[in-house]
């Protein structure tokens, strides 16, 4: 099925570029891959990764803090354990916009434009102990923090759930894919835009 507003080609076993000449060196380095294998790439980094950068805003500039985090069933939803003291939640407390950035750790042997990296941008809203979702939440966080379980005994803290509509994965040159939280399950390779050499 093609989708001609923004050149991408998605074709029943695999999501690739339009095959103009134009774009024969980026379709060549993008593998074919499934949005399945895409899958299994994000929720792998996500596995191997367990604190991501939390991006606010603080008066309305980009403020990054270091967070542990654990994802829902897809990545439209992932949670926080958070204190009320700390300024991320302050500015979360002002204006819920964020981005969550998860990335490959680096190395001497590796290429840091090459590692693996994964932005989502959402908006953040406390999850209430009431929340028919908060106890199994609670569960997986500790399971994956389990030194985190005496500080849910601290009142300043909360569970936040951050409600994701976006998310651009990079696993490499020549493959970015996005997707939307309509269809989280669905990657499509990203059309890079490349400028006009027309002058005007």
């Amino acid at each position: 099925m093609a989708i001609a507003s923004t050149g991408w080609y998605v074709v029943d076993a695999f999501v690739t570029e339009r095959g103009d000449p134009a774009n024969l060196e980026q379709t060549t380095m993008a593998t074919a891959l499934t949005s399945q294998d895409v899958h299994h790439a994000w929720t792998a980094l996500a596995g191997d990764v367990r604190t991501a950068v939390l991006l606010t805003l603080r008066n309305e500039r980009p403020f990054g803090s270091h967070v542990p985090y654990v994802f829902g069933s897809d990545w439209t939803r992932a949670y926080l354990h958070l204190s009320r003291l700390a300024l991320h939640t302050q500015h979360l407390l002002e204006n819920p916009q964020v981005a969550l950035f998860i990335a490959e750790p680096d190395g001497p042997e590796k290429n840091p434009l090459a590692l693996r990296r994964l932005n989502l941008q959402g908006e953040a809203a406390i999850l209430s102990p009431d929340a028919p979702t908060y106890d199994e939440v609670k569960r997986r966080y500790l399971k994956r923090f389990p030194q985190s379980e005496m500080m849910f005994g601290f009142g300043d803290f909360a569970l936040w759930e951050l409600q994701l509509a976006d998310a651009h994965f990079v696993l490499g040159f020549g493959q970015s894919f996005v997707s939307t939280a309509p269809t989280p399950a669905r990657w499509v390779h990203q059309k890079v835009e490349r400028p006009s050499s027309k002058k005007e």
